[in-house]
């Protein structure tokens, strides 16, 4: 039924690595995956240069494991202190607040047994919004207007039809490597 839980908080790249929707969501598929996850829905739009959503059955996360979540360098998947024993996909803290430092980023999350959820928004760097959010058990991240105020790095990005074509790649991946689990996409 999925691996043991790992929170999602982290993965290993430094922002400078987000640099185009599939980067960000291989990071959030990763993420579910190093949640436990056995089911996760990716929802692009125009190739993920409007938004991306990546939802997630696995552990979830509390409002302070969230709030970790999105600090640079904080990690709660490095299992006391021995780098040897990492087992996850991602541990240095990084990929989460870099993303939501160049969009608007929305994590919602409910742990198994919680009564209900948590969601935090940031919006391109600055805490816009947090308080309860209903959802069922796991993870949902959703990233919009990527880039937006970094016009430099918006201009580089390719047509939505590439980044489409980027982004299926990343979930194909994973799903083709995970028979045990789900992992579904849908473009509009």
């Amino acid at each position: 039924m999925g691996r043991p839980c790992r929170k999602s908080v982290a993965c290993p790249r430094i922002w400078s690595t987000v640099s185009r929707p599939s980067s960000a969501l291989k990071e959030l598929v990763e993420n579910a995956i190093d949640a436990g996850a056995t089911r996760i829905a990716v929802k692009l739009v125009e190739g993920g240069l409007t938004s991306l959503e990546v939802t997630d059955d696995g552990c979830g996360m509390t409002p302070d494991e969230m709030a970790l979540a999105l600090e640079r360098h904080a990690t709660s998947k490095l299992p006391d202190e021995a780098i040897e024993q990492v087992a996850t996909l991602g541990f240095r803290g990084e990929a989460l607040p870099s993303i939501a430092s160049v969009a608007r980023f929305t994590l919602e999350s409910r742990p198994h047994g919680a009564e209900q959820g948590w969601k935090r928004v940031v919006d391109h760097g600055v805490l816009a919004a947090e308080g309860p959010a209903a959802l069922p058990p796991g993870t949902r991240v959703r990233v919009e207007n990527l880039f937006g105020k970094v016009p430099a790095r918006r201009k580089f990005l390719r047509t939505a039809r590439s980044e489409y074509a980027a982004c299926k790649d990343v979930v194909l991946r994973p799903a083709m490597a995970r028979p045990d689990g789900a992992i579904t996409h849908d473009h509009g």
